[in-house]
């Protein structure tokens, strides 16, 4: 199975530092739906993987987070392209869980969901943390330069990541790179 796992906000979808609160405020980030229908089109299935802590800061409900996804679900659907589970954690940053970003949690989650080694299984995020939580699980992990990773369009990764990681645009420049090394000669 091919599969690939995405971060949301700020990699799929616009960031906001006072969260994404409604399915009113989910914006898609320009060129990101049709690069999950390049992914799928080529044969790549798509989850996500999101720390959600604006449900433990209660910011917003679990029916709130539905609709925000069911938004999202529809709007793919429209480009013809498609995510196929998406795993999130609820916790604030102080609540000590496994499943916050950048601990692996989430991915082990997706793992044990899907019945797969997640090593050398592509993750995409906008964050170091989400980085980190891909290595954690041998994932072969990506950063965009959207959301909180523009910040590295300007200045150097910080000394916790490898300095290899590799460094995409945003996420059409991610699927592009994916597809084009995964085709046969």
């Amino acid at each position: 199975m091919k599969l690939v796992i995405l971060d949301r906000d700020g990699t799929l979808n616009e960031d906001s530092d006072d969260y994404v609160k409604s399915a009113d405020e989910w914006t898609p980030l320009p060129g990101a739906l049709e690069a999950v229908a390049r992914l799928n089109h080529a044969g790549w299935h798509v989850v996500v993987a999101s720390n959600q802590s604006g449900l433990g800061r209660g910011l917003f409900d679990v029916s709130t987070l539905n609709a925000m996804h069911a938004k999202m679900h529809r709007m793919l659907a429209a480009v013809g392209a498609r995510v196929d589970a998406v795993f999130y954690c609820p916790h604030g940053p102080d609540q000590g869980c496994r499943c916050r970003k950048p601990q692996p949690g989430l991915f082990e989650q997706i793992g044990e969901r899907y019945a797969l080694d997640l090593r050398g299984v592509p993750t995409v995020g906008d964050s170091p943390r989400d980085v980190l939580a891909g290595l954690a699980v041998g994932c072969e992990a990506h950063l965009v330069l959207t959301g909180k990773g523009a910040v590295y369009a300007q200045r150097s990764l910080p000394d916790t990541l490898p300095q290899t990681t590799p460094i995409h645009k945003d996420l059409a420049a991610f699927a592009d790179a994916l597809i084009a090394r995964r085709r046969p000669p």
